[in-house]
């Protein structure tokens, strides 16, 4: 048990069993657990029912009401880590995270010396397909007003596709992260970076979904506004330390 993809869901009966079938395909010994917060149109139903196609491989863990993206992942994080897992992914169900780069970025942890690999639009070879100029325009405004803020050396400090070592995880302190959409995804890998871990950027191409319902909103977007200020306001009074192992 070395690799382990978590996948949040809600609504997303359109993607859910082929995102599962493309990575499971890979034949590279991902496994997969899915966050689902109780979709009314029976996503968690739809994964139940694939168990005995993926035994062993494929898990679900159902919460009840739409708790956030980022409260979706802790709880995949601190389930991955007491299975024991070593490298610990997250990823979109909607294939705007391609699985054919799950590799890549396992490969910048395990050999490229990374503790944190990042699928990046916005490193050289990395682009975006099919997105409005509005989105465009917010993405890459937040990331640069993310630099900006943090002075973090990340170019796409929003990306939601990650691959975490578990030691990160386990130092990270899971229960102080106070984000949940795309500030948490700043607020993660800023804290990783403070923590002086290695992050990787590998360069990906990101497609717009094609199947089911977008979940940005403006309060999410006011959140990444609002967030960034105040991560780097409490870094300022934060002391940032590695654990030791013995």
């Amino acid at each position: 048990m070395e690799k382990i993809v978590i996948i949040p869901t809600y609504n997303e009966k359109e993607n859910i069993e082929n995102i599962l079938f493309a990575i499971f395909s890979l034949n590279q010994g991902f496994h997969v657990l899915v966050i689902d917060d109780g979709s009314p149109d029976g996503t968690g139903e739809i994964v139940k029912n694939l168990f005995d196609k993926y035994p062993n491989q494929l898990f679900l863990e159902e919460r009840k009401g739409k708790l956030g993206l980022g409260t979706a992942y802790i709880h995949g994080f601190k389930w991955a880590i007491a299975k024991g897992y070593e490298f610990i992914f997250e990823m979109d169900a909607d294939f705007s995270h391609n699985p054919n780069d799950l590799d890549r970025l396992y490969q910048a942890c395990k050999t490229g010396g990374g503790d944190v690999s990042i699928g990046s639009r916005y490193v050289k070879g990395g682009s975006i397909e099919n997105w409005p100029l509005d989105r465009h325009l917010y993405s890459k405004g937040g990331a640069f007003y993310t630099k900006m803020i943090t002075c973090m050396p990340v170019q796409d400090p929003t990306a939601g596709f990650v691959c975490y070592r578990k030691k990160v995880l386990e130092t990270i302190n899971l229960d102080a992260i106070r984000f949940v959409g795309y500030a948490f995804q700043i607020e993660m890998k800023f804290t990783a970076w403070k923590l002086g871990f290695k992050i990787i950027e590998v360069p990906i191409v990101f497609v717009d979904r094609q199947a089911g319902l977008s979940k940005m909103t403006k309060g999410i977007i006011k959140e990444g506004i609002i967030g960034v200020i105040k991560i780097q306001l409490q870094s300022m009074k934060k002391h940032y330390r590695m654990q030791v192992s013995h």
